[in-house]
């Protein structure tokens, strides 16, 4: 969704709803992924929110949420002015960008946080396959939020062309 503008042929309009709906359906998924968590800690008498990757995914949702709802009251229905849209925006694409690294080190602790129980427990070895599955698994969602933000933030041909026309 966050590079819905730049990889989206079509209208403005259509990148906004591409964007908005698949924002709507990772918040889903998230609320689903949160309840699948609960239950299962119910279930096994864990302890809720103990851990640091809790603490990360659970600001992340809160946040997440409120950036939702801000985005859409704002940018689409009913919709600010155009002042209010303009004013926004930079902070909208900031705190976009921030929740998807906090998403990114959410993931990361948890995997993290997975390896240590399972050590922990004597299910894997410290260098056993599993272990270095989850460690390169983490390597590559760090390479991947970097590509991603390096692919929001690279202007693209036509913005490199227009900007070096200005300057002659």
């Amino acid at each position: 969704a966050l590079l819905a503008y730049k990889t989206v042929p079509g209208t403005k309009k259509l990148k906004k709803l591409v964007h908005i709906t698949l924002q709507f359906l990772a918040m889903f998924l998230s609320l689903v992924g949160l309840w699948a968590v609960w239950k299962f800690h119910d279930e096994k008498e864990i302890d809720h929110l103990y851990t640091l990757h809790s603490w990360l995914g659970l600001s992340c949702i809160i946040i997440f949420s409120l950036q939702w709802a801000a985005g859409f009251l704002t940018f689409w229905y009913p919709g600010g002015s155009r002042s209010d849209r303009a004013s926004l925006l930079p902070w909208h694409v900031f705190l976009g960008v921030f929740l998807y690294v906090l998403a990114i080190a959410t993931s990361v602790t948890g995997l993290l946080e997975k390896s240590i129980f399972m050590q922990s427990a004597k299910m894997i070895g410290r260098f056993s396959t599993e272990a270095m599955l989850m460690n390169s698994l983490g390597m590559m969602l760090i390479l991947l939020g970097a590509l991603v933000i390096l692919a929001i933030f690279n202007p693209g041909a036509g913005k490199i062309d227009t900007y070096r026309g200005s300057s002659e």
